[in-house]
């Protein structure tokens, strides 16, 4: 009869579940680090973009919300010139749901009403097919079922698409009078201080 078989399977039991619990516990710890990692992610923000210096924003700033617009840059005749453009978008979050509209002013407004009015600081043509990148500086309003925007310090207009004027030569004393929607697509990145 071999005595020392049931001291050995014991043995191995205990290696096993030795084994099995450093495994467990190494599980645990990389869980934790990558939540954690999410975490600090989400508290982040979006990441900024990457710009041109001339609409970069200072320190002191941080990107927290960024719209992708879809919608019209709309010019009217005078008879002898076009008028400097008015938009009419709809921004989406990164899932396709609206989540700003963009209109005159140029303004800004939340679902929950809350407003932020820009003001151009500086433009930059990187492509000449499509509408200047701009970044404006803004003051803001609550809104009536919340403040989503009123943080807003500084909006930037980026990867834009189409909205050029109409040409010069289709504005004359004949069209006077004519509105043209040029339709167009552009990136909207929010950003607030950092102490907000």
């Amino acid at each position: 009869m071999n005595t020392s078989a049931e001291p050995r399977a014991a043995t191995r039991g205990r290696k096993r579940h030795s084994r099995s619990n450093r495994l467990l516990l190494a599980g645990i710890v990389a869980a934790l680090a990558a939540l954690t990692l999410v975490v600090q992610v989400a508290l982040a923000g979006p990441p900024s973009p990457s710009v041109p210096d001339q609409i970069k924003v200072g320190d002191g700033n941080k990107v927290f919300l960024i719209g992708h617009a879809v919608g019209v840059q709309i010019y009217s005749c005078n008879g002898s010139a076009w008028s400097s453009a008015v938009p009419r978008a709809n921004l989406y979050d990164d899932n396709g749901k609206l989540i700003i509209t963009h209109f005159a002013g140029p303004t800004w407004q939340a679902k929950d009403g809350s407003r932020a009015v820009g003001t151009v600081v500086d433009k930059v043509i990187p492509d000449r097919t499509a509408i200047p990148w701009v970044l404006l500086s803004t003051t803001t309003t609550p809104g009536p079922d919340g403040d989503r925007l009123v943080d807003t310090s500084f909006i930037q207009r980026i990867n834009t698409t189409g909205g050029l004027t109409p040409p010069a030569a289709d504005c004359n004393a004949a069209t006077a009078g004519t509105v043209v929607e040029v339709p167009y697509t552009a990136d909207y990145v929010f950003w607030k201080h950092t102490a907000a």
